[in-house]
């Protein structure tokens, strides 16, 4: 039965209670224990009834994070034992990181099997993505280190949670060749990204060279394992609730709530650096490709609210199409550049990803030098390709990338708990990003008209299969 107004009751009777605590703590005013305790489980019982009424998988995982760190603060004891449900969620998506890349990639790459078809327009488009993608990973590496904002958790709390290994110092040669795969049943068994990334590149390229009639099949298995693995991901999705929960009140319960400033300090540190990719990346850009600057902002302001408010790039996907081609920029290009890019081109997911890498390893109070932060840059670039429209892709190369370095996962399930909020920055710039990529390459191609009208609205994705270069689009986000 739905209850009206619920939300704005919640709203109000949780802001109550916040400003009684911050009251009770600067000695305002003097409640007992119990009439606090009382106050915080009654807004949580409110945030349950909300839960219920609202029905949102979203909605549900904000509520565990609530709830969580409730059962970590009054009951820290009783928290820890949770660590075992924190752990399942973390093994099921662990599970998704090989046949996702490699189904992803070599669908990317061998869907458009003739390779002369992509012509000047395929190497600038890539050649754009890749310089794009990087100086976002610089920037998240520089607005990290400035910050700091992993620094300051106790170091042997983060011992008693999970053994912490140093990262060992490798020469350059040990880092070229632990690149390549050996045995690449040995890497996915051992989570090594960068080895299965590599394996698929190179396979998805074999595949694009061999004969239309049986590069068929294995392309047709491999959509089928994609698609599937979307499936299985939103699966596991619906355990989110309780994986999240469950972290955030170990968290709690061995840390307390000081680890949530180092938090929010991390959610401040990458929109300050979003801003700045978005002032000194994306807007030279425009301008150097004599883009429009106010009709492209009217362009993208649709997309981008979608992506915000779904935290989806995929749900933004066919309305951004149809708002880059009335720019001006031809089906033809749109149609590649914009299935590709969801793929090559996701800048805040990137830029998000250097920093939240660094920031693990500042939790866990492990150092890291220049040259190892270049390194995890390089393994970012590499590994960040090819999962785009995968619930919490960001997640799950997170984990891969802290499991190559050797750092501990506690600090990601940390990170989750604020991820909500993170993402819906993240996806923003994916989408502005890919939007101006369209319109750069098509600068660069010479048939960028923003003069002229488009002679035919994209309602749906233009792609036949003989164009089709982009992996397969994923079911949209179910957080």
């Amino acid at each position: 039965m739905k209850v009206p107004h619920l939300s704005l009751l919640t709203l109000a009777v949780i802001t109550a209670a916040a400003l009684v605590s911050v009251l009770q703590h600067y000695s305002l005013i003097s409640l007992s224990e119990t009439i606090l305790l009382g106050m915080r489980w009654f807004c949580i019982g409110l945030l349950l009834l909300y839960g219920l009424q609202k029905r949102s998988l979203t909605t549900w995982i904000l509520i565990s994070m609530v709830l969580g760190a409730e059962i970590g603060y009054d009951f820290p004891a009783f928290a820890k034992e949770l660590n075992v449900l924190s752990k399942i969620f973390l093994k099921l998506i662990k599970t998704i990181i090989a046949p996702l890349i490699f189904a992803t990639l070599v669908v990317g790459i061998a869907g458009h099997a003739n390779l002369n078809q992509v012509g000047s327009m395929g190497w600038k488009a890539l050649l754009y993505f890749e310089v794009v993608t990087t100086l976002a990973l610089f920037i998240g590496l520089f607005a990290i280190n400035i910050s700091k904002a992993g620094e300051g958790i106790d170091a042997s709390l983060a011992q008693s949670h999970e053994t912490i290994a140093a990262v060992p110092p490798q020469t350059l040669s040990e880092i070229i060749l632990h690149v390549f795969p050996e045995n690449i049943a040995q890497s996915v068994a051992e989570g090594q990204v960068l080895q299965i990334v590599v394996f698929s590149v190179i396979f998805a390229i074999g595949l694009a060279m061999v004969q239309e009639r049986k590069r068929k099949p294995m392309l047709a298995f491999c959509e089928s394992l994609s698609e599937t693995m979307f499936k299985f991901t939103n699966i596991i999705m619906y355990f989110a609730p309780v994986g999240v929960g469950a972290a955030i009140a170990v968290t709690v319960g061995q840390m307390g709530f000081g680890i949530l400033v180092n938090l929010f300090q991390l959610l401040a540190t990458l929109y300050v650096a979003l801003l700045a990719f978005l002032l000194l990346v994306l807007l030279p850009i425009a301008l150097l490709a004599r883009i429009p600057i106010k009709r492209f902002l009217k362009a993208v302001s649709g997309p981008v609210s979608i992506a915000f408010a779904t935290t989806s790039s995929e749900a933004a996907l066919p309305r951004a199409m149809e708002e880059m081609e009335k720019l001006g920029v031809p089906r033809r290009i749109v149609a590649f550049v914009m299935p590709t890019g969801y793929s090559f081109n996701l800048d805040g997911t990137t830029l998000y990803l250097s920093l939240a890498a660094v920031f693990v390893a500042q939790a866990a109070g492990v150092p890291l030098s220049w040259q190892q932060q270049l390194v995890m840059v390089f393994t970012l670039m590499l590994t960040s390709k090819g999962v785009a429209g995968v619930p919490r892709a960001s997640l799950v190369i997170l984990l891969g990338t802290v499991a190559s370095f050797n750092l501990p996962v506690w600090p990601v399930f940390a990170i989750l708990g604020i991820d909500e909020l993170m993402d819906m920055a993240r996806t923003s710039i994916n989408v502005t990003g890919n939007c101006l990529a369209t319109a750069v390459v098509a600068r660069w191609e010479g048939e960028f008209n923003p003069n002229a009208e488009a002679a035919e609205i994209i309602l749906s994705s233009p792609l036949t299969p003989t164009e089709e270069v982009a992996p397969v689009t994923a079911p949209k986000e179910v957080i």
